[in-house]
């Protein structure tokens, strides 16, 4: 949520993410945005499950291994910014991640597991965070960020995937 953040606090290639956040306390966000996205994703056919819109663009499974894995990296840096580690955190290059997921061949009943087990680490991970620590700021692709901006992204970034699948795979 873009105006509980402070400048300083993320990177503005982050901002788009940041804003689709629905809720002011990302535990509350992190719950609710659950529920909503497993009940879209059991309404798609598995036929449709492994469907790009385009040639060399990413079927849904691969948008959803996408959405975990970015949601385990994310909540790590958010663990190591609120425990106040200061060494910086590279990037990852998500194009690298999705060819070698295997999402294709996973069924929708294991991401969805895979998903659910992740969201509950995360949703438990910020449930610990006092408020101070949601504000240590730590560095991650050479931009500052903190623990409580890693966790708008969480959200907003499963928001943003969920409104391009509705939209272009529907």
């Amino acid at each position: 949520m873009l105006s509980q953040l402070k400048e300083g606090e993320y990177n503005s290639y982050y901002a788009t993410y940041i804003s689709k956040a629905e809720y002011p306390n990302i535990v509350e966000g992190l719950k609710n945005s659950q529920k909503e996205f497993v009940d879209f994703i059991q309404s798609i056919p598995q036929e449709k499950f492994i469907h790009a819109y385009a040639e060399g663009k990413w079927t849904i499974a691969e948008v959803f291994q996408h959405i975990i894995d970015t949601e385990r990296i994310f909540a790590y840096r958010a663990l190591r910014f609120a425990r106040n580690d200061k060494t910086p955190i590279m990037g990852f290059e998500q194009d690298d991640y999705v060819p070698n997921s295997n999402a294709n061949n996973l069924s929708q009943k294991d991401l969805i597991t895979d998903f659910n087990a992740v969201r509950n680490c995360s949703i438990s991970l910020f449930n610990s965070f006092t408020d101070e620590m949601l504000t240590r700021i730590g560095e991650a692709s050479g931009s500052p960020m903190s623990a409580r901006a890693a966790g708008y992204i969480l959200a907003g970034h499963q928001k943003h995937h969920l409104e391009v699948i509705k939209e272009r795979y529907s």
